[in-house]
């Protein structure tokens, strides 16, 4: 037990090691980083996610460099963005953060990119809580990889969240139950002021800021990214 809380906690450790700058150039950052995974997963030909699950995404999240790890007993960690689509387009980021654990055989610590797809009204609302649990509050499925989705497939249906990891190139569909997410309060305060919240953000109720840009940017032109790889 001892050697697996000092895993749990260097894990946590090298977590928050990225975010050592004030709240407001940490979370500037992570809204750069963020456009950046979006854009370079949908350029990677044939591997990226499938035009039926963008257009019919409520909402997409990106964590850039996720930390997993552990001996025995596993982690996770990280700080992440969120829009929403909206009557007027997509929304203003809301920032969040996850963390969870798991067991399983799993030996040293890895960074990896994840997104997810909210596909779900219900799922959206997960997103506007103060606080849920994936697979617990919202159910959720590894995502299909490729141009399109394959129709015999019930991610459309009967999953809320669709989950996708990156780690040293690879992009592929990631289990990521019982992980935790809630609103990163000091990001939030950071960039909209004390007065906003998750739900007020993604709901569009508070205008973009500049530094939202390329996220936003990089959200937009997902679909037009997955088309023109394919030709």
């Amino acid at each position: 037990m001892k050697k697996q809380l000092m895993v749990l906690s260097a894990v946590l450790g090298v977590a928050t090691l990225g975010w050592a700058d004030s709240p407001r150039e940490a979370s500037t950052e992570r809204l750069q980083k963020a456009g950046a995974v979006l854009h370079e997963v949908m350029e990677a030909p044939d591997k990226g996610i499938p035009d039926e699950v963008l257009d019919h995404a409520k909402c997409i999240a990106v964590v850039p460099h996720m930390v997993k790890g552990g001996f025995v007993f596993g982690a996770e960690g990280g700080r992440g963005v969120a829009t929403c689509r909206t009557a007027h387009g997509w929304s203003a980021p809301a920032f969040f953060a996850i963390t969870g654990g798991s067991w399983g055989l799993q030996i040293g610590v890895e960074g990896v990119d994840l997104v997810m797809i909210i596909q779900s009204d219900k799922g959206m609302q997960h997103l506007l809580s103060s606080k849920f649990q994936i697979g617990g509050d919202a159910s959720a499925a590894a995502g299909p990889v490729g141009r399109h989705a394959s129709a015999d497939t019930d991610w459309k249906l009967n999953t809320e969240i669709l989950t996708y990891s990156r780690a040293k190139g690879v992009f592929a569909g990631l289990t990521l139950n019982g992980a935790s997410i809630r609103p990163d309060e000091d990001s939030m305060h950071a960039i909209y002021g004390p007065s906003a919240t998750t739900q007020s953000v993604l709901s569009g109720g508070v205008p973009a800021p500049a530094s939202a840009a390329p996220f936003l940017s990089a959200v937009r032109g997902a679909k037009a990214q997955s088309q023109t790889a394919k030709q």
